[in-house]
């Protein structure tokens, strides 16, 4: 008979705990909200796919021995997580910068991220605190060492990359829904604000889970 590459109740149970993580709001999803108000359904998807991308590297740092290289260079991971929060922060700072670009002209106030929603997604992802814990902590415990590792880190990475998308997706495209909104001055500058607000909360929260 031949043998899974996963037992059964164990990526049963991997499964509920990817759920409740892709569903937390964190990094990720907050950018995944700012970032469908500004670019629309399109622009949410591709950062989708950016994000997603980075979620493939740690799977293949994975594969290469990420729990042992976390163990012996911890501070390597720091520095990532620290480059990510800075990121983050920057983003949130150009969120103020659109909200008071001219005080003057309210309708010029503008949610301003990156250029590329491909390349924010991913900037945004492969620093984020909840894929660091996820890689070093959640998923190690799930992995058997006596089947072979590639096989279980591909269903573990199709688990992992599907509830991201369907999450992140969902949180997008619930901002891209808002962008209708984005014509009145008023809420334009509102939501810059707020946007702003929960991306700089956000990087101060992958800096204090270090």
């Amino acid at each position: 008979m031949a043998v899974l590459p996963v037992d059964p109740q164990l990526y049963l149970t991997f499964l509920g705990v990817m759920a409740v993580m892709a569903v937390t709001p964190g990094p990720a999803n907050v950018f995944s909200v700012a970032n469908g108000v500004q670019r629309g359904p399109v622009g949410a998807l591709a950062g989708v796919v950016g994000m997603n991308a980075a979620t493939l590297v740690w799977f293949g740092a994975a594969a290469l021995g990420l729990g042992a290289l976390v163990v012996a260079f911890p501070e390597v991971f720091r520095l990532i997580s620290v480059g990510g929060a800075l990121y983050v922060a920057w983003l949130g700072v150009n969120a103020f910068r659109g909200a008071f670009r001219t005080a003057a002209d309210p309708k010029s106030a503008t949610l301003r991220l990156g250029r590329s929603a491909l390349v924010d997604g991913f900037m945004v992802q492969i620093a984020n605190p909840k894929i660091v814990l996820f890689f070093s902590a959640v998923l190690p415990p799930f992995i058997d060492v006596d089947r072979p590792a590639a096989p279980q880190l591909a269903l573990f990475a199709l688990a992992t990359i599907g509830m991201d998308v369907l999450s992140m997706s969902a949180y997008g495209l619930g901002g891209a829904a808002l962008a209708r909104r984005m014509s009145e001055p008023r809420f334009q500058r509102g939501f810059a604000l707020a946007t702003g607000a929960l991306l700089l909360a956000a990087s101060v929260l992958i800096v204090t889970r270090l």
